[in-house]
């Protein structure tokens, strides 16, 4: 347990002494703002057309659901960013080692390989969790001229959590493929774009085959916490494709160790 705490407290620092988590943390930011505001100003010349109908009719004004046209249209928005940023947060956590050496320190330190992994694992899930969190301001924001629901909001980011745990054990096992950073990210992205996409070929396969390349899609499995349900199956796909991407990633890490 020690070991483990100490490569997550050693890659937890890396990032904050280095720019890597600043700039990342601002682009998000900056992006996931803009798309927020441009959304929210959508809905409000939205509102403002049908007030006006609403007059020249002499009717009510219909009802409109806060969550489905902006909550849930930023999450879809906030998806990709984080298809674009989680390869970019992984890139460095074993190619980085590779190419300055210090794997070499790794591998003949008394420290378990499984070790090396959670401690690079969990230190990039906290600090994509803090940057994720950051975001709430905005339905802060909502709340205070609004009253959206906030079940999906908070399943919605509980689904964050997962897919931000996938998306990096995928990272992560791109990055011990390879000592080249560019390469890592450019594998990683290339993984995850696949899965992402990957239900669109259900609409041209069989019956068996549509079935299966729905429920490998990642964007399947968010859409049930984007609106308020938590489904075990979802859970239980995330975690199990978070588990395989990491037992891979200790055999290459064992491969290593067996070459020496």
């Amino acid at each position: 347990m020690g070991n483990f705490i100490a490569i997550y407290s050693k890659e937890l620092r890396s990032y904050f002494v280095s720019p890597v988590a600043y700039v990342i943390a601002g682009v998000f930011l900056f992006l996931s703002g803009f798309l927020f505001r441009s959304i929210l100003m959508q809905f409000n010349l939205i509102c403002l057309q049908l007030s006006q109908r609403a007059q020249q009719m002499g009717g009510a004004m219909p009802a409109l659901n806060l969550n489905e046209m902006v909550v849930t249209q930023f999450f879809a928005v906030m998806d990709f960013i984080w298809l674009l940023i989680v390869p970019m947060l992984t890139m460095r956590l074993f190619a980085e080692e590779k190419k300055s050496g210090t794997i070499e320190l790794l591998m003949t330190s008394p420290v378990t390989s499984v070790q090396i992994l959670l401690g690079k694992f969990f230190a990039c899930l906290t600090l994509y969790a803090a940057i994720v969190s950051l975001t709430l301001v905005y339905f802060l924001i909502l709340e205070a001229y609004g009253s959206p629901d906030w079940g999906p909001i908070f399943s919605g980011y509980l689904g964050y959590l997962f897919l931000g745990a996938t998306f990096i054990s995928v990272g992560i096992l791109a990055s011990a493929l390879t000592e080249n950073q560019i390469i890592a990210v450019l594998l990683s992205f290339g993984i995850l774009l696949l899965f992402w996409l990957i239900d669109w070929s259900a609409s041209f396969a069989g019956p068996t085959a549509a079935k299966i390349l729905q429920y490998v899609s990642f964007i399947e499995h968010l859409e049930d916490f984007q609106r308020g349900v938590i489904d075990s199956r979802d859970i239980v796909f995330y975690l199990s494709f978070t588990f395989f991407c990491l037992f891979l990633t200790t055999r290459v890490i064992e491969s290593r160790r067996w070459r020496r």
